[in-house]
């Protein structure tokens, strides 16, 4: 059988987590997602396996600051970075995410920053100090990570969100939008082609979302 998309299934946990949703997804193999739920749990989201190919992520009253390094597998995921730096500018206290796999990958501190975040970037290192809210902005995504962890910064900000850019997002994640409206969020794929998305993800109860396989 093919193997499920740990990278998507990280997404949707982050996501559940910066929105303080409640989302389960299924199909997954947590064990791929062993350094992803670590550092969620640092940082104070709940994640119970639920099933074998099921996790819940159950997100906390108050996140708080976390160090990440990316590692090749199966250590913190770089294609993962992007996503926890939009979750970490919510968290409270100064976060540092290391990037050692690759260069030129923290070309979204800008666009996040745009949006009201406070990071600052020295080499491959990016200082986070957490902030209260973020704030909808046009941002561009530069890459397929980034377009995700600003749809993420989106959907937690306050107000409307517009990212140019996406056909990054849609080389990595298939039917996004579709996946995330079924939850609740409020976002619009316009033609030319910009997105905005506004207010939050909203999850009333709980409800499941599937994890595309490759």
């Amino acid at each position: 059988s093919i193997i499920p998309d740990r990278v998507e299934a990280g997404t949707f946990l982050v996501a559940g987590a910066i929105t303080h949703s409640e989302l389960t997804l299924s199909p997954v193999v947590p064990a791929h997602l062993t350094a992803v739920i670590t550092k969620l749990q640092e940082i104070g989201a709940g994640v119970v396996m639920e099933a074998p190919d099921c996790l819940r992520i159950v997100p906390g009253h108050s996140l708080t600051a976390t160090d990440i390094e990316t590692l090749p597998y199966p250590g913190f995921p770089t294609d993962m970075q992007a996503q926890f730096m939009a979750l970490l500018t919510l968290s409270q206290g100064d976060s540092t995410i290391t990037e050692t796999v690759f260069e030129n990958r923290l070309r979204h501190v800008a666009e996040l920053n745009r949006m009201g975040a406070d990071i600052r970037v020295k080499g491959n290192i990016a200082l986070v100090r957490g902030v209260p809210l973020l704030s909808g902005a046009p941002v561009v995504a530069s890459d397929l990570r980034a377009s995700a962890a600003l749809v993420l910064a989106g959907l937690a900000a306050k107000g409307k969100t517009t990212i140019q850019g996406l056909h990054h997002l849609d080389r990595g994640y298939e039917k996004l939008e579709t996946k995330l409206l079924t939850l609740g969020a409020r976002l619009q794929r316009s033609p030319n082609p910009m997105t905005p998305i506004e207010s939050k993800l909203g999850v009333s109860n709980q409800k499941s979302v599937s994890s595309p396989t490759y």
